[in-house]
């Protein structure tokens, strides 16, 4: 239990750290990209190929994960991100958008490989304690939403040769205390084990309804909340006159509601059910919608965006949670690594239509888009509770049906 515990807690540790580079980074993505680029349209481009980075990445750093090991992989990840936030300084001093937003390419691979830290963590820990284990390393992101916003605000006077180059040189000094980190974890190759269970195809793994469940209704909490948190910094200081100070708070509102529930939401699942929990982040994401739609002072774009964070945790670590039970440890890269891909390539569609749709139309249609894919996933998981219920009643035995049973 002890070692468990370490090792959750180192990752947690890197976690937070990858997490406070990527928060810097959207912080002051659009911001810089409206400044940098000739086509104001395209602001939004570098946080959208941040989210490609990652999507492009997510097959190989399973690969990765499977050759090298854990530690390995992670290490190999954290040195993206030292490139990245090294080639973001250079892009700021030269001037330079397509550089700019490369550097955002590379921090995105860097997530890619930081999205593995929650499967990391339900690797090492045990059944008792792997939604907790999910949670605490899900709950680093507290970390990233003090200090990233904040760095990014301190980062803008730094240097004073360009604006935000602080910001950058951080982000890499930030990445190689990951590093350090990482090199006292003992984690190697997940699924090491012994376990002998011959590998299904991968199609019949995703042809699960629990599969489905889990990999849809992340896909739409995380691009739901990414449409918006994208458009957020630029909306409230390109479209409505707001500072950046008051953009960094309610990015750092944000973030903390992305992960601040991450210390009690495997409790909340365990107490009241893990389809509830998802379920009560869907109302959580339209209580964002109705917040944003009513007004644009700061305090409307603060209160919003804690909501969309509230509502992303509860969909994410409980579709993370579900996740685990559709694969056998043969099975866990391969379907790790497709769970990531759709969620992340829903990601990069919904980054991508963020800057259109704000330059186009405004704050308001960012939010009304939102809210089709909320009832598209609401409506899935009633429905998957209720064949839970069913196959239940029937004796099924199923365990995307038995994890339904023990965490309700």
């Amino acid at each position: 239990m002890i070692a468990e515990k370490r090792r959750v807690l180192l990752l947690a540790a890197s976690q937070s750290v990858t997490l406070t580079v990527i928060v810097l980074a959207f912080t002051l993505g659009a911001i810089l990209g409206h400044e940098l680029a000739a086509d104001k349209s395209l602001a939004t481009l570098p946080n959208a190929l941040m989210v490609v980075g990652t999507a492009v990445a997510t097959v190989p750093a399973s690969l990765l994960v499977r050759r090298l090991g854990w530690r390995g992989a992670f290490l190999v990840g954290t040195g993206l991100g030292l490139g990245g936030g090294l080639l973001g300084f250079y892009a700021l001093q030269a001037g330079s958008f397509a550089v700019f937003a490369l550097a955002y390419g590379l921090l995105g691979m860097y997530q890619s490989f930081g999205n593995y830290h929650r499967f990391a963590a339900a690797d090492a820990a045990s059944d008792a304690f792997r939604s907790r284990a999910v949670s605490w390393v899900l709950a680093g992101g507290v970390v990233a939403a003090v200090a990233g916003p904040k760095l990014a605000e301190w980062g803008q006077s730094l240097m004073g040769n360009a604006p935000y180059t602080g910001a950058f040189a951080l982000a890499a000094l930030l990445a190689v205390s990951a590093i350090l980190v990482l090199l006292f974890l003992d984690m190697g190759r997940p699924g090491a084990g012994g376990d002998t269970t011959p590998a299904r195809p991968l199609i019949a793994v995703a042809r699960q309804p629990a599969f489905f469940i889990a990999t849809v209704s992340a896909a739409i909490g995380y691009g739901a909340m990414v449409l918006a948190m994208t458009a957020a910094p630029l909306a409230m200081v390109g479209h409505h006159r707001h500072g950046i100070g008051d953009a960094a708070f309610a990015i750092q509102l944000h973030v903390l509601g992305m992960f601040l529930p991450s210390f009690f939401t495997g409790a909340l699942i365990r107490r009241f059910g893990l389809l509830r929990v998802m379920s009560a982040g869907i109302v959580l994401l339209a209580g964002h919608v109705v917040i944003a739609l009513s007004g644009v002072a700061v305090a409307h774009f603060g209160s919003a965006l804690v909501l969309l964070g509230i509502g992303w945790n509860f969909l994410y670590v409980g579709g993370t949670v579900l996740l685990t039970a559709t694969y056998r440890p043969s099975e866990r890269a391969k379907a790790q690594a497709l769970n990531d891909f759709v969620v992340f390539g829903v990601v990069a569609a919904a980054s991508l239509s963020a800057g259109w749709l704000l330059h186009h139309f405004g704050w308001e249609a960012v939010n009304y888009a939102i809210l089709p894919f909320l009832a598209l996933a609401g409506g899935l998981i009633v429905w998957f509770g209720l064949r839970c219920r069913a196959v239940r009643a029937a004796g099924g035995i199923a365990p995307e049906y038995a994890i339904t049973k023990s965490l309700s």
